[in-house]
């Protein structure tokens, strides 16, 4: 990772916010760091400087913090960016993946064709916690025959094991956050 002290600003503008949504979470707000224009700067270059030459022809953004981070990567390296949404919120034919919550299921969606078979996608979203929101979004892309070349976070909470419920997919993450309260 750069040593230029970008990953370190980009950590120190992520605010802590204890027992939110509910007590014994401790919820990293990415707020913050979007109102420092030089740490949303370097985040964005950061992922940028890492996919600009892999090919990518989709960045599909998870909502809907994915939706900060994925359309300036998406322009930035050439290429679309498609998002995943939660159901209900795209107009259209769509395909969609259940996935497991800690108490029932959640389902995302994309649209039908946004996403081709041969497309090579980065799936971006702020967070990986226990990981079933991005498998679910791989799955999604690997069903339409598309390559998921690698998962961007910005934060990840590595004691919740969601590399884990990736298996092999490539995941890249900047900060490395504490979960506990």
């Amino acid at each position: 990772m750069a040593s230029d002290g970008r990953v370190e600003r980009i950590a120190s503008s992520i605010r802590a916010i204890p027992n939110f949504p509910k007590p014994g979470i401790l919820f990293q707000d990415i707020t913050t760091l979007l109102l420092d224009p030089q740490a949303f700067r370097d985040t964005t270059d950061l992922f940028v400087e890492r996919y600009k030459d892999k090919d990518i022809t989709v960045v599909a953004g998870v909502e809907a913090r994915g939706f900060i981070f994925g359309p300036p990567i998406a322009l930035a390296i050439g290429a679309k960016f498609v998002p995943i949404r939660k159901p209900k919120k795209l107009p259209g034919e769509v395909i969609s993946e259940e996935y497991s919550l800690e108490y029932g299921t959640d389902k995302i969606e994309m649209h039908v064709g946004a996403v081709q078979p041969n497309d090579r996608v980065l799936i971006v979203d702020d967070l990986i916690a226990t990981g079933g929101t991005l498998c679910a979004a791989a799955k999604l892309i690997e069903r339409v025959g598309a390559k998921v070349v690698e998962c961007a976070c910005v934060i990840e909470l590595p004691e919740l094991k969601g590399r884990d419920k990736l298996g092999d997919m490539p995941v890249f993450v900047l900060v490395q956050a504490d979960e506990s309260v």
